[in-house]
């Protein structure tokens, strides 16, 4: 166990790099060497993260230090690999990377590099042992979350799934659907059946049920709120809903992120923190369950940090246990 882990930041002025600064900051076994912005290099991080005031003197360079242990890659997707393909990263440097670059197999290894897919409730094991990792998306992570113990038992096959998010999932940068005039009061479905998140779901529930046939019909929607993720996924099944609660207590009863609830469940419950929660119905031989996070936390930061501790043989909730905004 690494008792002081010096951390650099690639990307740090967007919603996912000032999630991580915030948590870093606050993180008793971390420290941050230096946060990289081409465009914001030589501004103190507190003028484009304006709630840092007061937290920290830390300016936005654009110069790299190879005196670190790990990089944070907060980058667009694509992007990542573009920067290590541009920079000579040492080889004793781990990386943990937010975008989609390295989530699939296909596309895990990147020259000596091999990225293992960090979501800690499917993979724990394995990011304990890895120098490089790969974040999950959001989407990802909150769909997964809810089926994952249904994939185990061998029960998927055709899955339905509605999930809605907050502003914040689409990114800093300014579009016609992230300005507040066109969210307020609005809803939209996009990426209906393509989302990019399909293919890293895929893999997952593959790799705890490979022999069977799953067909999953994701249907994602844009929504009149800044942070969250709600996931509903309907599909047959024929055990009664108390086996279902055995299974999925069974399956998260060493995860201590991931809850299962007997009550309805909603956003507030979860945004600003590092939690998911899971929640099941069931009519008949038809079951829902639903799967909340926040998009930048858990879907995000919050999970990359999370993958920081496990590599480092930290306790995995270090630096993690947030206060929910809940009024």
């Amino acid at each position: 166990m690494k008792e002081e882990i010096k951390i650099g930041i690639i990307g740090g002025a967007g919603y996912t790099g000032g999630e991580l600064i915030r948590l870093l900051l606050n993180h008793p076994g971390a420290i941050i060497s230096f946060i990289h912005s081409r465009s914001n290099a030589g501004k103190a991080v507190y003028t484009i993260h304006q709630d840092l005031l007061g937290d920290t003197e830390l300016k936005f360079t654009n110069e790299l230090n190879s005196e670190i242990d790990v990089l944070f890659l907060c980058l667009g997707h694509g992007e990542s690999t573009k920067f290590l393909t541009e920079n000579n990263i040492s080889d004793h440097i781990k990386i943990i990377d937010l975008a989609n670059d390295f989530r699939l197999a296909k596309f895990s290894k990147f020259g000596k590099r091999n990225f293992v897919y960090g979501l800690p409730e499917l993979n724990r094991q394995k990011i304990k042992s890895a120098k490089n990792v790969a974040n999950p998306g959001c989407f990802a992570t909150t769909l997964q979350l809810g089926l994952l113990p249904l994939a185990k038992a061998g029960l998927l096959k055709d899955i339905y799934t509605t999930g809605i998010t907050g502003s914040t999932g689409a990114g800093q940068s300014m579009t016609q659907t992230s300005h507040f005039s066109w969210r307020s009061n609005n809803i939209q479905a996009y990426k209906t059946l393509n989302h990019q998140h399909l293919g890293e779901i895929g893999e997952s529930l593959l790799q705890l049920q490979p022999k069977k046939n799953i067909d999953l019909n994701f249907v994602p929607w844009r929504g009149d709120f800044t942070r969250g993720i709600f996931i509903s996924s309907t599909m047959y099944c024929d055990l009664s809903l108390e086996e279902i609660f055995i299974l999925f207590n069974k399956y998260y009863n060493n995860h201590p992120f991931t809850h299962v609830s007997k009550e309805p469940i909603f956003l507030k419950q979860v945004v600003n923190t590092n939690k998911a929660m899971i929640q099941i119905e069931k009519a008949g031989s038809k079951l829902v369950v639903h799967s909340i996070t926040d998009n930048l936390l858990k879907g995000a930061s919050g999970q990359a940090v999370q993958n920081m501790n496990l590599m480092f043989g930290l306790d995995e909730t270090t630096g993690l246990k947030l206060k929910a905004n809940y009024f």
